[in-house]
C-alpha cells in the first residue's frame, strides 16, 4: 500500500502512523484531529477497551499522559464515544491500512526478510456485526508466518466469498522472495498466475474443488509411495511426548521430477511455474484410536521436504496465533459494530496491536498483557518504546 502522502517516512510518533490519511468528514466542519482520533483508537485496544464508550473514558482517564508522552493536542477536549463511532465508521478500510503498514514497517525493521518468508492467507467472520438487516463483515487476511504478523487484510463485497478479495489482497503486499499459502479455497489458476507475476512463489492446498489436478497429484503421490519412498526427499516430525493422551507425527515428501510432472498433471500448463508436487501425511493417536490424513499441495518452487513441511504446518498459524488470539484476548466475536466501516477498520486496529503486545517478555498472557498496559504506565511505554522515538528514555 503506498504511503497516504506519497513520501515515505519513518513514523517517529504514535500520531505519525496515522498522519496524512485521507479525512472523510466535511472540511471546516471537524473539532477533534483526525490522527488524534485514530491514536486514541490504537491506544485505547491496545490497553483494553473494546468499544467506543470504553474507548472515550479512557481518553478522558489519560488526558495528560496523552499530551505529554504521546503529543495527542485534545485542542478541544477529548472526542465523544459517538465521534469515535462516526469517525471508524467512515474512514474506508484501504486508507486505514495504510496506517497498519506503517506499524508493520516498524515491527519488522530489524528482521525485514521474516515479513517475507512466508505470507498465509485465510479468511475470518466478524460474527457480532451480523443482525437481521446487516450482512457479517467477511475479511480476507495476510499473516507473516516467520515474523508473526498481520501484513494487511481487505474485507470482501456483498454477496461474494473470499475469492473474490484475495487478487486485491495480494496486490497490497511485496511478494518477492515470499511463499505465498492458502488453502484449497484459493487454489485457483488465476492466483497462481498472479502471485508468480509478483515474483513471489505459492502453495496452494489441492481438494475436490479441482477435481482433475487432486487426482492427477494423489496419483502421482500414490505411484511414488508404492515405488520407493525412500528415494523421495522426506521430511518427518513426531511430538516426543504423549499430550492429553495425544501422540501426533507428520511427514512430507516432495514430487518435482518436471518431466514426471508435465506427464502427470493433465493441467500442467494451466498452473502458472508448477516446480512441485507436496505431499503431507499427518497421523494421529488418541486415547489408543490411530487415525491419518493425507494432504496434498502443488508450489511454483522447488525446495526441500523439511522446508514445505513447515510452510504447511505454519500455514495455521494464521488461525492459532492471529484468529484464535484475537477472539480470546480481544473479544473479537463479541463486537457488536455494524455502522458503516467500523467493525473492518477497529479488525485493523487489533491486528496493529496483538505484535506490540506479543513483543514483551513480560510472563503474562495478551489478555492481561492488555490489563497490565492500561494500568501501569510505564509498562505501556515500554511496549511503545521499541518502536517510536517519542517514548525513548
Amino acid at each position: 500500500m503506498p504511503d497516504a502522502t506519497d513520501s515515505p517516512f519513518v513514523p517517529q510518533t504514535v500520531r505519525d502512523c496515522f498522519r496524512g490519511l485521507p479525512d472523510p468528514r466535511v472540511a471546516g466542519r471537524t473539532t477533534h484531529a483526525l490522527d488524534d482520533i485514530l491514536a486514541i483508537v490504537f491506544l485505547a485496544t491496545l490497553t483494553g477497551c473494546d468499544d467506543f464508550v470504553a474507548m472515550a473514558d479512557y481518553a478522558d482517564a489519560k488526558q495528560q499522559w496523552l499530551r505529554d508522552r504521546v503529543g495527542v493536542r485534545l485542542r478541544h477536549g477529548v472526542p465523544s464515544h459517538d465521534v469515535l463511532t462516526r469517525v471508524m465508521a467512515a474512514v474506508h478500510p484501504d486508507h486505514f491500512a495504510t496506517a497498519s503498514e506503517r506499524v508493520v514497517a516498524l515491527l519488522i525493521r530489524h528482521a525485514p526478510a521474516l515479513a517475507n518468508q512466508r505470507i498465509a492467507i485465510d479468511g475470518k467472520a466478524l460474527r457480532g456485526s451480523r443482525d437481521r438487516a446487516t450482512r457479517m463483515v467477511h475479511l480476507v487476511g495476510a499473516w507473516a508466518t516467520g515474523a508473526g504478523l498481520a501484513r494487511a487484510q481487505v474485507p470482501t463485497a456483498a454477496k461474494s466469498n473470499g475469492i473474490t478479495a484475495i487478487p486485491e489482497l495480494l496486490d497490497l503486499l511485496d511478494l518477492s522472495g515470499a511463499l505465498v499459502t492458502i488453502d484449497a479455497a484459493g487454489c485457483q489458476t488465476d492466483l497462481a498466475a498472479r502471485i508468480v507475476d509478483r515474483e513471489g512463489d505459492y502453495l496452494l492446498q489441492v481438494k475436490g474443488n479441482q477435481e482433475r489436478l487432486h487426482d492427477d497429484v494423489r496419483g502421482l503421490a500414490e505411484a511414488a509411495m508404492e515405488e520407493n519412498l525412500d528415494a523421495l526427499d522426506v521430511w518427518r516430525e513426531e511430538s516426543g511426548t504423549v499430550r492429553h493422551g495425544r501422540r501426533e507425527s507428520r511427514t512430507c515428501f516432495v514430487i518435482d521430477d518436471p518431466h514426471l510432472l508435465r506427464a502427470t498433471v493433465r493441467d500442467f500448463d494451466r498452473w502458472a511455474g508448477l516446480r512441485s508436487g507436496v505431499v503431507t501425511i499427518g497421523e494421529r493417536e488418541v486415547d489408543g484410536v490411530a487415525s491419518a490424513e493425507t494432504r496434498y499441495h502443488i508450489s511454483s518452487r522447488q525446495a526441500s521436504a523439511t522446508a514445505f513441511g513447515m510452510a504447511v504446518r505454519r500455514h495455521w498459524g494464521i488461525e492459532n496465533e492471529c484468529h484464535g488470539v484475537l477472539d480470546v484476548a480481544f473479544r473479537e466475536d463479541d463486537h457488536r459494530l455494524r455502522a458503516g466501516h467500523a467493525a473492518a477498520n477497529l479488525s485493523v486496529v487489533r491486528r496493529m496491536a496483538l505484535p506490540v503486545l506479543k513483543r514483551s517478555k513480560v510472563k503474562l498472557g495478551i489478555k492481561n498483557r492488555r490489563l497490565k498496559a492500561s494500568y501501569d504506565n510505564e509498562f505501556l511505554e515500554s511496549l511503545l518504546a521499541e518502536l517510536f522515538k517519542d517514548f525513548d528514555a
